[in-house]
């Protein structure tokens, strides 16, 4: 009996196979909720810049967006490619210092907006806030999922930048005493700073071994 060629090529499904398939297919579902995620975030911070007052905060916002539009374009060059992106992932750069302010002040109560002419710039900064979270939990996530390995590096350096924008919003609202960060008292912090000591390491640990 003579093979027949095309059989052999088929896979289970009787499929003929694509050229460069080179994705998982949990990997094709977490990088489609990726790229979604990015494009909510594009599409929010264009209806939050209407409503923005500060111009410190739009211009956070500015810059995160110009930001985001690139890395949504390297990410999708990559996942439909398989290849690596012609703008390399970059490293997102905050602008302002980092100094956080403590402690906590009473002040009025939250509670939901009743129309959209209540939005402020707290409300605004705590949603960009909520979005860079989410989407530096879904990446990181999303990059121990990955098989493809020029995929999983865009997305995993992508990580870092999310933080740091996240950080970037949240040292707006602290500033602002919108976003307060209690402390313990000095004696129970230093007892929990002093909760562990180092363990010793034998030999050099940068030190290859052979």
């Amino acid at each position: 009996m003579q093979n027949n060629p095309q059989s052999v090529n088929q896979n289970q499904t009787g499929q003929q196979p694509m050229m460069n398939q080179n994705h998982g297919g949990h990997e094709l579902f977490d990088a489609h909720e990726v790229i979604a995620g990015m494009i909510s975030m594009l599409d929010q911070y264009q209806m939050y810049d209407q409503h923005i007052q500060d111009p410190e905060l739009k211009d956070i916002l500015k810059r995160q967006s110009e930001f985001v539009q690139q890395t949504y374009n390297s990410v999708v060059h990559s996942f439909s490619t398989g290849q690596d992106p012609q703008v390399p992932t970059q490293q997102y750069q905050m602008t302002q210092p980092n100094d956080a302010v403590y402690g906590v002040k009473a002040g009025q109560p939250k509670k939901p907006n009743q129309s959209i002419n209540d939005l402020s710039d707290q409300g605004l900064s705590a949603y960009m806030l909520g979005q860079t979270k989410s989407l530096a939990s879904l990446l990181t996530m999303t990059s121990l999922e990955m098989t493809n390995p020029i995929l999983r590096r865009v997305i995993a350096d992508s990580v870092p930048n999310f933080i740091e924008m996240s950080y970037e919003t949240f040292l707006y609202q602290n500033k602002h005493g919108y976003y307060q960060v209690p402390q313990l008292n000095a004696q129970d912090m230093n007892t929990m700073l002093q909760s562990y000591a180092e363990a010793p390491v034998q030999g050099n640990p940068n030190t290859n071994m052979h």
